[in-house]
């Protein structure tokens, strides 16, 4: 996997108004991008790392996520944004993606329940806990869903690293932080049996330590993370050192598998 350049090709179309305010832009190769990008305060630096690293390892992962690129946006096309923003610097954009719903406390009904379906929520909840994302919930899936595929996809990895801390080891994610307390795996598990739980949760099990080593190949591409986020790579090294410990790799599935039985009959 290559980290793909790009540039915009004419102004930002749209701000969300989400926290990060990002911004959609047509880029030169034919895609829109939904684009987070560096402003006046330095902690946006690090979230925009927690973004790069989140996508590299989500793909390592083979699980579903927007394809993600660097996006220079070109100075003129920034007039019609009304946030503080610095124009020299790339921005991380994610594609945007045609025909999917955002899951939300009033859309979750809508997604498939099936072995299919469960099987894909719980590979992102056991990724979740290995890289520490803790803006994944409840009330805030940052989850879509590709209704005619069935195919849940996932989004947004700006509070990795327990939330974005380099300065601090890695803590394992409670019960409240993970989406199989959501109502999206209530709502997909009523309709599984105990037989498909369980043998989703052994197929997990022995796809994780594949999930794992397909990520440590991937781990040059963090050198390749723009320079001018100014993050040290000291930092990035420390808590990538962390992720690959044996300690926090066996540690992360039993965190996961007593969160999935306290949510499910998993084990009873």
């Amino acid at each position: 996997m290559e980290i793909q350049k790009i540039h915009s090709i004419q102004e930002i179309s749209k701000q969300y108004t989400t926290g990060d305010l990002p911004v959609l832009v047509l880029c030169s190769d034919a895609q829109q991008y939904i684009c987070k990008y560096m402003r006046a305060n330095a902690t946006i630096a690090y979230k925009l790392a927690c973004e790069y690293i989140g996508a590299v390892f989500a793909e390592a992962w083979k699980i579903n996520t927007p394809p993600f690129a660097l996006v220079q946006i070109h100075p003129q096309h920034w007039n019609a944004l009304s946030a503080s923003h610095n124009s020299s610097v790339p921005s991380i954009g994610f594609r945007k993606l045609d025909g999917v719903i955002d899951i939300t406390p009033t859309s979750f009904s809508q997604v498939e329940t099936s072995a299919g379906t469960l099987y894909q929520l719980m590979r992102i909840a056991l990724f979740d806990f290995w890289i520490a994302n803790e803006d994944r919930t409840y009330n805030n899936a940052n989850l879509l869903y590709d209704v005619e595929n069935a195919q849940l996809i996932s989004i947004d990895y700006g509070g990795i690293l327990n939330n974005v801390t380099f300065d601090f080891p890695l803590s394992q994610l409670t019960e409240t932080d993970s989406i199989l307390g959501a109502d999206i795996f209530s709502h997909i598990i009523k309709s599984v049996s105990p037989k498909q739980l369980a043998a989703a949760a052994t197929r997990l099990k022995k796809d994780y330590s594949q999930c794992i080593n397909r990520s440590k190949r991937q781990v040059g591409l963090l050198e390749n993370m723009p320079k001018e986020w100014a993050v040290p790579n000291i930092k990035v090294d420390t808590k990538v050192e962390e992720l690959f410990s044996p300690e926090w790799i066996s540690t992360t599935w039993e965190n996961f598998v007593e969160c999935l039985k306290s949510n499910s009959h998993y084990g009873k």
